[in-house]
């Protein structure tokens, strides 16, 4: 059993940010997880890595990238929070109503799941997203996506009702409820 540190990701580590991000997208189920291919990704210079892991390190504005690290250094998962604001359009070109945290990215190494890492990130992330004043986090997940599905039922998502056809994907989310 390994003993994870979660972190936000640091800039400098970006070859390691981008190995995890190859890996991932070579995953059984990353035509359902994911907007883009190991293909198209693997070809990106190393400037877009630099400036993607840069985005999402300790210090940035607006998203953070969370990693767990085991003893040896190894990479064993991720998930990035992206801070959508009251006012602002989304990714999809849709109207953001409120402060909101939206979680994508997710990925654990298949010697890892099962582990209790997948649990810390998104502890991680989520806690992140309430202290920049979020009112929810949402993430949007692919319907045949069995097992990220139940996970993110296990960790308090729940279906809001919207859902995007032409992809077969739902929204689901966690309401920010008990906080100050």
């Amino acid at each position: 059993m390994y003993t994870y540190e979660v972190r936000a990701v640091r800039a400098d580590e970006w070859p390691s940010v981008k190995a995890l991000r190859l890996l991932a997208l070579r995953d059984p189920v990353a035509d359902l997880a994911f907007y883009e291919t190991y293909d198209e990704a693997v070809v990106r210079p190393d400037d877009f890595w630099r400036e993607r892991t840069a985005g999402g390190a300790d210090g940035g504005a607006g998203a953070r990238q969370f990693v767990a690290e085991t003893p040896d250094g190894e990479l064993a998962g991720t998930v990035t929070v992206l801070v959508e604001a009251a006012g602002s359009v989304d990714w999809a070109g849709s109207a953001v109503e409120r402060l909101q945290g939206c979680v994508v990215g997710v990925f654990v190494r298949a010697g890892h799941r099962g582990t209790g890492v997948i649990e810390a990130l998104f502890g991680a992330a989520v806690e992140w997203a309430w202290s920049w004043g979020a009112e929810r986090v949402r993430l949007v997940v692919h319907e045949d996506n069995g097992r990220a599905l139940a996970c993110y039922r296990r960790l308090g998502f729940s279906p809001t009702g919207v859902a995007f056809e032409e992809r077969r994907e739902i929204e689901m989310a966690v309401e920010r409820t008990g906080r100050a």
